[in-house]
């Protein structure tokens, strides 16, 4: 390309300056009838020319090729249906279309699922994809999608048309289950409510009607029911326990709908007790008394409820045993009508004093077999004939005394049972070790002899292999028995003092039944897409675990052993949803991301989400299903898009690979024009 420059020999604001005085100049000398005013007007032209300094400019341009961007969905949502083959048949059919145009190359950006369901970031790509190219190159874009687009929030502005080539058929719809307001943490008991909703999508085959609905929780049995389709509905849960509650959600799928990942759902939830309810009954004063009332005090969510002894038995003075308190103490409301309101009792070196009669005994015993939690810490009068163990309570306590007692220094050693126990489990990595590598714990010096049942479970032991803390399941509850009243040298810290306060937490949520301290457990935890599943067991080896993935495919994990009754393996989920794991007799289920992730919260395919973008470019939606399109070139802001054809605008880029520049007369020979010129007007006005 050639064409004329300038390249002044000063400023042009000079040039211009001098530009008006000479016009000034010439006006003046006309105004006063000067015969060479002409010649004075063109000495100063001649003399502009020459600071103006035209020259010649030659380019030497390469053309660019126009820039078609394509962004192809490949989300989830994408996978549906017969859409791949519909975004494959597309995609082909474009690029034979765009290799048909001279000088025209087809950009081809692929846009799979977000990272921590964040769904289809088709904007995000699309302008990463902008920035790296001249904006004068673009041509057009096409999108290759379902339009279920998610950060339309980050929509460029492309200067080119914008058109959706939109999968899917007008025929599809859904059924999606939706759970709203699911809280985190809800008291035990108390009933907390969730807002459901099953709801059809597109083309659905009916209007309202109702949907089957099944509720399970922790992988339990479902509990199934008919609900209104397209309606709100507030379902009211109770938590069965403590710990993390899986509840799973669930409508049947028909096998005409576009997905069943979005029948499901799954809330976890995470069961706390409102208050924990314990009743202490203290017999024998000793130095140990205050230290249980001082623990369970210290939690404010213990409602504890003291019964303390203070007179001795050998104290013979007369006193009625009803007059041994300055009130009434209520043991018939404590041990009868409101016995069930409490969450655990525990008996602290008490003996059979007549002030509970048998029948309160009994009433007891059966409130451990119905679910309640029992805990003996027990002293020498354990093995005397005022044990409580003569009552009905030897029939649920864990270990029979034989009235002997060692008086001499051990230190409570965790048993080979109970370095797979949950309540002892680790105990030992509370304190620092010695150098034999036993626990840093300090001696007890008073330890009762039992003989345990024979179902129940000895986790510590002490003197000579003694039991020390023995466990045991007694109906639908549980019971402790600690042989030994000395459980406070470790809070007082002597030699080094315990772990007082980490065991009886762990003996206590254990009789309360809370999952993460259940013998036989399994469960799994979830860090981004890799899901750990933790096998617990009393047992020496755990079989393979089978977990179901969502798309109902199975695979086999083995389990390995990192501590003694704990197994373990890891694997990354492949798909978001549901995992059921299942081994032995043990199931859980748990979500990797939501149930339903984000590309299947609506799955019918639509170019309202995009709209915005394609009017603002002047695009037009084409759907996949009908068939072949064709592309055309139209000038900047023609229409774009009509019955079956999009179109690209052709944008002439170049780049300029060479400039030569050849001044057109010399600057001396217009200075030499303009001197020949005033020197003729002057000799004209003169005359001569």
């Amino acid at each position: 390309m050639t064409g004329v420059v300038f390249d002044p020999l000063i400023g042009w604001s000079l040039i211009w300056a001098i530009a008006a005085l000479s016009a000034a100049t010439v006006g003046l000398s006309l105004w006063r009838g000067l015969r060479g005013w002409w010649l004075r007007g063109l000495a100063a032209v001649a003399l502009l020319i020459a600071l103006a300094n035209p020259a010649l400019q030659r380019e030497n341009r390469e053309a660019l090729s126009d820039i078609v961007i394509a962004v192809v969905d490949d989300s989830a949502s994408q996978s549906v249906s017969d859409r791949p083959s519909q975004t494959a048949d597309a995609l082909a059919n474009l690029r034979r279309e765009v290799a048909g145009f001279a000088n025209t190359e087809l950009r081809e950006i692929t846009v799979p699922d977000g990272t921590g369901d964040m769904g289809t970031r088709a904007m995000t790509a699309l302008t990463e994809a902008l920035a790296e190219e001249p904006s004068g190159r673009i041509a057009g874009v096409v999108v290759l999608s379902d339009g279920r687009i998610h950060d339309m929030d980050r929509m460029p502005t492309v200067p080119a048309p914008v058109h959706l080539l939109q999968s899917g058929k007008a025929t599809d719809w859904d059924r999606r289950l939706i759970v709203r307001n699911a809280p985190a943490f809800a008291i035990i008991g108390e009933p907390v409510s969730l807002t459901l909703r099953i709801e059809d999508q597109g083309d659905a085959p009916t209007n309202g009607g109702l949907a089957p609905l099944t509720i399970a929780i922790d992988g339990g049995v479902p509990m199934r029911f008919d609900v209104p389709l397209g309606q709100d509905i507030d379902l009211p849960i109770t938590l069965p326990h403590g710990g993390m509650n899986v509840l799973q959600f669930a409508t049947t799928a028909d096998p005409t709908e576009l997905t069943d990942r979005n029948n499901a759902a799954v809330v976890q939830i995470n069961g706390v007790r409102d208050r924990l309810r314990v009743l202490l009954v203290s017999g024998e004063p000793h130095a140990g008394e205050r230290t249980w009332r001082n623990l369970l005090k210290s939690d404010s969510a213990v409602d504890l409820v003291h019964f303390t002894i203070l007179r001795p038995p050998e104290k013979q003075d007369g006193v009625p045993v009803d007059e041994l308190s300055l009130i009434a103490f209520p043991t018939r409301e404590l041990f009868l009508e409101k016995i069930n309101d409490f969450d655990l009792i525990i008996f602290d070196r008490y003996r059979r004093r007549g002030i509970l009669p048998n029948s309160y005994y009994e009433n007891i015993a059966n409130y451990v077999e119905q679910g309640g939690a029992l805990l003996v810490s027990s002293g020498p009068e354990f093995g005397t004939a005022d044990s409580i163990y003569r009552s009905a309570l030897g029939d649920v306590i864990p270990g029979a005394p034989t009235a002997r007692v060692i008086e001499e220094g051990f230190v409570p050693t965790v048993s080979d049972l109970g370095q797979r126990h949950p309540v002892t489990e680790g105990l030992e990595d509370y304190t620092d070790r010695r150098e034999d590598g036993s626990a840093g714990w300090g001696r007890w010096f008073r330890l009762m002899d039992v003989v345990p049942t024979p179902d129940a479970e000895v986790v510590m032991t002490g003197s000579a292999d003694r039991p020390l803390l023995v466990l045991n399941r007694v109906g639908d509850g549980r019971v402790a028995l600690l042989t030994s009243d000395q459980s406070w040298l470790w809070d007082r810290g002597v030699e080094g003092g315990g772990p007082q306060l980490e065991l009886l937490r762990r003996l206590a949520h254990w009789m309360m039944k809370e999952p993460e301290l259940e013998e036989e457990a399994l469960w799994a935890e979830v860090t981004g897409q890799s899901i750990r599943i933790i096998r617990r067991t009393l047992g020496d080896t755990v079989g393979s675990a089978t977990v179901t993935a969502p798309d109902g495919s199975e695979i086999q994990m083995n389990l390995t052993q990192t501590a003694p009754g704990r197994f373990e393996t890891s694997f990354d989920a492949v798909d978001m949803g549901l995992y059921r794991i299942r081994e032995g007799d043990q199931e859980t289920v748990i979500a990797a991301g939501p149930a339903a992730p984000k590309e299947f919260e609506e799955t019918i395919a639509t170019d309202a989400v995009i709209a915005p973008l394609i009017e603002a470019s002047g695009g037009g939606t084409l759907r996949m299903e009908d068939g072949t399109f064709d592309v055309r070139p139209v000038r900047a802001g023609r229409v774009a898009s009509g019955n079956g054809w999009i179109g690209i605008t052709p944008r002439g880029a170049y780049r300029t690979a060479e400039v030569a520049v050849f001044p057109l007369v010399p600057a001396w020979l217009f200075l030499i024009l303009a001197a020949v010129l005033i020197l003729a007007a002057w000799l004209r006005e003169g005359r001569r």
